[in-house]
């Protein structure tokens, strides 16, 4: 008598525990999320079929997707995908997979676009600086209709995934990608922002080792590493930005809690902006720090 199939049930309970055993975080979310990708579902569709018997072939799909979580590669990049701001982006070892608490940063920028001057004829000028997988650019250019987006990075690899998810999101006509090391591409353009978000490389190199497996070995390291205390580029960019923003223009940062302190003295120091806030994250740590062009 051959061996009773797997039904859906009892395989998410056996594999759930497996990767509990592994020290894998939210291990029954893994274990729904990758056999709702191996059986091209999704996990509502997965909770309704739970009686449903597997091939032999879905089940040996989904032990490779184990296996790889087990080895600590994340979700995202098994999947592909990641939301954030309602919207599913691609996402794969070229980009940094995007982080709720950077959607501060399109709530920000949603806020200060009800009050900036807009003069007769002119559309809003937001930069996306850094822009990795898109999700800045990208979520704004959906919520903000009329507005000019610019986006950059320094990874042309980033830039081309980027392309993609402007292209999946219908987008791609209305925000300009740009290559280049922060404001580099941007010298010779003559334009100047009303609004510059950017996500950048912020995690202290000395703490790099001391990242989860996740991170430390399968993200991009040159849009995780922020060098000595996580502040290179938050320096570059607070310091060479007023050339780039219009007055009364804005910049918006997000950057670890221990850095915030540090960035509104920056700000402080060169003597080019007026108002200066920071905003606390989900929970409850400053994350994002403004600041008004004067």
């Amino acid at each position: 008598m051959p061996p009773k199939p797997w039904s859906v049930r009892d395989l998410l309970k056996i594999t759930a525990a497996y990767l509990k055993e592994k020290a894998i975080d939210s291990p029954r979310l893994a274990a729904e999320v990758l056999l709702a990708y191996q059986l091209g579902i999704d996990r509502v569709t997965l909770y309704l079929n739970f009686d449903q018997p597997l091939t032999e072939n879905e089940v040996s799909g989904y032990r490779s997707l184990i296996k790889r979580r087990v080895r600590r590669e994340p979700l995202q990049y098994i999947t592909g995908v990641q939301e954030f701001w309602s919207l599913d982006f691609k996402v794969d070892p070229r980009v940094l997979i995007p982080r709720p608490e950077t959607e501060l940063l399109i709530e920000s920028a949603i806020e200060l676009l009800k009050n900036l001057p807009a003069p007769e004829g002119q559309l809003p000028k937001i930069l996306d600086l850094g822009t990795g997988c898109g999700a800045i650019a990208i979520s704004l250019a959906k919520e903000v209709e009329k507005a000019e987006i610019w986006a950059t990075d320094i990874s042309e690899e980033a830039l081309q995934l980027a392309q993609l998810n402007a292209e999946k999101h219908g987008v791609s006509e209305r925000i300009s990608f740009m290559q280049g090391d922060l404001w580099e591409p941007l010298t010779n353009q003559s334009v100047v922002f009303d609004i510059v978000l950017s996500n950048p490389p912020y995690i202290p190199s000395e703490d790099y080792n001391s990242l989860s497996p996740e991170i430390r070995n399968y993200e991009p390291r040159l849009a995780l590493d922020g060098h000595e205390g996580g502040m290179r580029y938050i320096k570059r960019i607070l310091s060479e930005a007023p050339a780039f923003i219009s007055s009364g223009g804005w910049i918006v940062l997000e950057m670890g809690p221990a850095q915030t302190e540090k960035a509104l003295e920056l700000i402080e120091k060169t003597k080019e902006y007026e108002k200066k806030s920071r905003i606390k994250d989900y929970s409850h740590r400053y994350r994002v720090v403004m600041a008004q062009r004067v």
